[in-house]
Formats: C-alpha cells, structure tokens, sequence
C-alpha cells in the first residue's frame, strides 16, 4: 500500500454492489439467457454479458436483442429479464474473494460500511438481505431512491448522512466510471477495482480514482490496512 494512502483518514467505507462487492453477473446472464431461450434466440456466452452488468437491464436487452427493437420491445423485454432475476435471485452472486473477511474487519474495529447503487431497490433489497448483508449495512442508497443516481453525487451524500459521517472520512469503492465520478465529485478517496464489470476498451487509468486494484483479495487487504 503506498504512503499517500496510508495517511488516509477512514471512519466509513461506501460500495457500489455489482462488480465490486458481490458478484452478480452468474446470475443477471442466466436471467439473459433464460428470456433469450423463451424467444428461441441462441443464448450468449458468459465472457460477452458480464461486461455489460454494471449498465443495468437495458443494457442487457439491448446486447441481446439489439438496437433497432422497438421502446414496446425493449419494456417486455426487459420486464420479462426482470422478472426471472427477481424470481430466482442470488442463485450463484456471492461476495467478490477475501471481501466478506474484509467486511468482518470493518465491523470488528468500528468502521460503518454501506452501499450506494443504482440498481433498483426492489432488486437491491431482496438480494442483500438473501445474502444476510441487508442488516450489516450500515447505509443502502439504491437509484430509484435519489432524483439523480450515479454519476450525480447526489446518493454518495445521501449515504455519508446516513452514516454521519463527513464525506472526506469516507471512501467510495467502484467498478464504472461513474462511481469514481459521482465519489469524487461528493468529496470522498475513490478506490477503482479492475476486477470489476469493466468493458474492455474502457481505460480504468482515465477515471482518475485515488487509487485502483487488481484483484478482489488487493481491495480486501488494503480495506484491512486503512482500518
């Protein structure tokens, strides 16, 4: 860990949830494919679809069934995706490597963590309380929750009042662009993971977060050293 991050001040820790605390695309691609298989359309492979998770179910339906399908199609289409996920949700998400240690940490020495996503709370609530992370969390900001979700720092706020807590005491960890914007813009120490959903022509380089990790288990034990 290098010296400048070592002299930051933590008392809360915020996650984006996909592609940065659990690991959801096993099962967003199996709800994919499952509305792919109900229109006899040939079902995509995992490496295509986890990409694209972090962009939400219309990003989904768009990968799957293009762009030139109608504003009806794509709304039956993605409610059909919907559906399926919340009917079989957190079937094979788990925690990323070495983060549920991590999260044990941050309780055992004091450190408040919480979420701020912008999927929406009817798909964010069932699956964090499916994994017995709903009452763990100190803060759960989901995007149909603020009037402006990410890349708006309006929900990284929103979160740091929740934990009472002054944002340049937090950290805000992400996997998109957008995270890293919306934490910087809200005054928080923004972490990047590349282990994330991240598409790969996007430069992770450009985002300008404080600091970026490779792996999971990296994120774990710098979270371990901060605190």
């Amino acid at each position: 860990m290098s010296q400048v991050i070592s002299t930051w001040s933590v008392k809360a820790v915020l996650f984006d949830l996909d592609g940065t605390l659990v690991d959801t695309a096993p099962d967003l691609a199996a709800a994919l494919n499952a509305v792919l298989q109900n229109h006899k359309k040939p079902e995509l492979s995992y490496l295509d679809i986890r990409p694209i998770v972090s962009n939400g179910a219309d990003a989904l339906i768009k990968l799957a069934f293009g762009n030139t399908i109608s504003a009806k199609e794509q709304r039956s289409l993605k409610a059909e995706l919907i559906e399926y996920y919340q009917q079989n949700i957190a079937q094979y998400s788990k925690l990323f490597e070495g983060l549920a240690e991590a999260l044990l940490h941050l309780e055992a020495n004091g450190i408040p963590w919480g979420i701020v996503t912008n999927k929406p709370a009817p798909l964010t609530i069932p699956l964090l309380k499916k994994m017995n992370l709903h009452d763990r969390a100190a803060s759960i900001v989901c995007g149909d929750q603020v009037n402006n979700p990410k890349p708006h720092p309006e929900s990284i706020y929103l979160a740091c009042q929740q934990l009472s807590t002054p944002p340049e005491h937090c950290i805000y960890i992400g996997d998109a662009e957008r995270d890293i914007r919306a934490g910087r813009l809200a005054g928080l120490k923004t972490i990047a993971c590349e282990f994330g959903y991240i598409p790969p022509t996007e430069d992770i380089n450009a985002w300008q977060a404080d600091h970026i990790v490779e792996h999971a288990t990296d994120l774990s034990n710098t979270l371990k050293l901060l605190t």
